[in-house]
């Protein structure tokens, strides 16, 4: 048997693409390369596909696509019974190439939402991770919040509103919730675009600032107390990580301090007595179930002072650098990066 042929696939038409190619590097980088040979797509902040064959160090600087010689568009071939690549090269010929499966390593808006998941359902690829519809609606905070209720577990309050709403209707309706609140886009990841309000007029100027991000929003009440979170890993039977936990000196957990933690802390595991530590491995269990994930999914969650459990949000494709928080929740448990990426392509291929 030869080696697996597994599509990395990286950047995206998003505003998540550097964090893709953040993560991409590192999933390249640990790849068991006598198992796995790895076929690299990258897709430009302008959305055009490239197959690309230089040094992968130039990934992480993005500087991938300069140099043409190395870059050749390339198209996914839709006919179920070939599992093939188009690829077009520079003097006019094309070349198909085999693969066995495509491992999207795409954050946000036209890679983590269902898009590039449909592409290959249509083609009868197989993909790591979540499938369209459950990427879909884990990517709509609104619907998502809306389902994981109906299985008892708690959701903020929120109202939703489109640019088709005034700006005066939304401020009057906005009354109905107390301050502080978030404006969030309903669909955007990495904390792009949400901000946190304490008094109205510093609502229209977030309300603009969502809506640069999607055409829909979501007004969301404040909970009070901290977030943990918790990888899963699994279609049908889940290997759960450990929780961890994030702490705040100020304001709430956004893109700077996802990614700089500049003041913010994580701690794994969480600083969480054991009782508790199950019950918030269970109600993240509920969640991934309910919203019909598999493959991959990171659970955020709030912990009241009063210990409930309120439901945040579902990141089906979480950033993943040997030093983000799904790797590392999976490593507390003894899964390490090279062992995860590889349980994570075979959970694709079962699929």
């Amino acid at each position: 048997m030869g080696k697996i042929q597994i599509v990395i696939l990286f950047g995206g038409y998003s505003s998540e693409y550097d964090v893709s190619l953040q993560s991409a590097h590192a999933i390249i980088a640990n790849l068991d390369k006598e198992k796995y040979d790895p076929i690299l797509i990258g897709i430009t902040r302008e959305g055009k596909w490239l197959r690309y064959r230089g040094d992968v160090d130039h990934i992480l600087s993005n500087t991938w696509f300069e140099d043409h010689t190395y870059c050749h568009s390339i198209v996914i071939s839709l006919d179920r019974h070939e599992n093939k690549l188009i690829e077009f090269h520079h003097d006019d010929s094309m070349e198909t190439v085999t693969i066995d499966a495509i491992f999207p390593i795409l954050h946000g808006k036209y890679g983590e939402d269902g898009t590039v998941q449909g592409i290959a359902e249509i083609a009868g690829i197989p993909i790591v991770g979540c499938n369209t519809l459950s990427s879909a609606v884990c990517m709509d905070k609104r619907k998502a919040h809306q389902i994981v209720s109906l299985t008892g577990i708690h959701t903020p309050s929120s109202l939703e509103f489109s640019r088709n709403h005034v700006l005066a209707d939304i401020l009057e309706q906005a009354k109905q919730l107390n301050y502080p609140l978030f404006i969030k886009p309903v669909k955007a990841g990495s904390s792009y675009g949400i901000t946190k309000v304490y008094q109205d007029d510093e609502l229209p100027s977030a309300i603009n600032k969502a809506f640069q991000y999607d055409d829909k929003l979501v007004i969301e009440a404040n909970i009070d107390g901290f977030e943990v979170g918790c990888a899963i890993l699994g279609n049908h039977d889940l290997t759960i990580g450990e929780v961890d936990e994030i702490e705040l000196a100020s304001g709430f957990f956004d893109f700077n301090e996802k990614y700089t933690l500049e003041t913010a802390k994580i701690h794994v595991p969480a600083r969480l007595d054991a009782y508790l530590t199950e019950k918030v491995k269970e109600a993240a269990a509920t969640i991934y179930r309910a919203l019909d994930c598999s493959g991959l999914a990171r659970v955020d969650m709030f912990l009241t002072p009063d210990k409930q459990i309120v439901f945040n949000e579902v990141n089906t494709f979480p950033g993943f650098t040997a030093h983000s928080r799904y790797p590392t929740m999976m490593k507390e448990i003894g899964i390490e990066f090279t062992d995860l990426l590889d349980r994570l392509i075979q959970l694709g291929l079962e699929k």
